[in-house]
């Protein structure tokens, strides 16, 4: 893809170690539930020749343990990936410990990630993702039989600040994590109740790295472009980025972040017409992901307005591609654009969700106690079973 715009060279950039794992530049994929399968990971690691972590999406431990259909399929990774990253939610130590446990004896990943990021309320209002390091003992009795059971892989956590502006969780988290043999955190510098709306609060993640010198800091939030990455970790002294939204319809930033943490180059500027081409390639490799064409263009459809952000289409051509069920039809349809179109100015930016300042669904009484944790139950992870 033509450049158009040069970035500023970088100056260079300690490897990220993820135990054994060097991530050079130290960029990664963040989870993302019903983004990052395997084809999208494999477009992100073309646009940057391998360099950087990709991450599977969420994977739930119960699922997993219970070898749900979906969930298997959610966890396979291409030959080519290395090292293969699994985020895994739970709620239930022994659960997680088992999760683990069977992704080492049966060799299923190289690294693991925990999900105490996840704002939705179906995962809330069950004491999961982003409300469960409040419960300060759990959270420690999760991450003790992750890394207990974890041998030699790696494990790491993905956290937000808190519940919201008055219980704020992270640097309790982060210490409690260090206690336990985490091996690196990521901070998403928003509250759950924020979910994705106004702006990342980036002085936290300095915080959470003063805070825990001990391990690396990942800084999550607000990245759109390379050169948020480079800003980000002048600004924060944090050990890498964890790029989400910012990817979304641009698998190409993975390359503009290679290019720029290794000291200079262009940011992909494509054409329309190169945007189409990415387009039908990722509709492709869903395809023959799920082994269904039509399934897998359906699935593409979320990808849609994402990759034509910014771009002249018209209102009427984007419902049509919307509802495209098979890639002769994609390909047609794409065919009847203006494909000369250059990148557009502002087309980078906020992608996906962007609702904020959201009341917070929890437990009966999961506020009380922060060291009470009656009320996560069993059912906990069947509203997001298989991932």
């Amino acid at each position: 893809m033509d450049g158009m715009t040069a970035l500023a060279p970088s100056s260079p950039h300690a490897p990220l170690a993820i135990g054994p794992h060097t991530v050079q530049p130290p960029v990664v994929l963040a989870p993302m539930a019903g983004i990052t399968n395997a084809p999208f990971r494999t477009l992100c690691r073309e646009f940057s020749g391998g360099k950087g972590l990709f991450v599977s999406e969420m994977i739930t431990t119960r699922a997993l343990v219970e070898r749900n259909e979906k969930t298997m399929q959610l966890i396979h990774f291409d030959a080519t990936e290395t090292p293969r990253s699994i985020q895994l939610y739970g709620v239930d130590p022994v659960t997680v410990g088992k999760a683990v446990r069977m992704i080492v004896d049966e060799d299923l990943a190289d690294h693991i990630d925990l999900n105490f990021g996840c704002p939705v309320p179906k995962v809330t209002r069950k004491g999961g993702g982003s409300v469960l390091p409040y419960k300060r003992p759990l959270l420690r009795a999760i991450l003790h039989e992750a890394v207990g059971n974890a041998g030699d892989l790696p494990v790491t956590m993905k956290m937000r600040k808190g519940i919201d502006d008055d219980h704020i969780t992270f640097l309790d988290a982060g210490r409690i994590a260090v206690e336990e043999g985490v091996t690196a955190i990521a901070l998403h510098g928003r509250t759950a109740a924020q979910h994705y709306g106004g702006t990342a609060d980036w002085d936290a993640i300095a915080r959470l790295k003063e805070h825990v010198p001990e391990i690396p800091v990942l800084g999550n939030g607000d990245i759109w472009c390379a050169e948020d990455a480079l800003r980000m970790m002048r600004e924060t002294g944090c050990d890498g980025v964890v790029v989400g939204r910012g990817c979304l319809g641009r698998p190409w930033l993975f390359g503009d972040l290679v290019a720029a943490f290794e000291g200079g180059g262009e940011p992909a500027a494509p054409t329309l017409r190169e945007v189409a081409e990415v387009m039908v390639r990722h509709a492709t490799l869903l395809g023959e992901w799920i082994g269904d064409e039509s399934r897998g263009v359906v699935d593409f459809r979320k990808h849609v307005a994402w990759y034509l952000k910014g771009f002249s289409v018209g209102s009427e051509m984007r419902k049509r591609l919307a509802v495209t069920s098979s890639l002769d039809e994609l390909g047609a349809q794409l065919s009847e654009l203006d494909l000369d179109q250059s990148w557009p100015v502002g087309a980078d930016g906020p992608r996906g969700r962007t609702s904020g300042n959201n009341r917070v669904v929890l437990p009966d009484g999961w506020l009380k106690d922060p060291y009470d944790c009656a009320g996560v139950g069993e059912d906990a992870e069947l509203d997001t079973s298989g991932g």
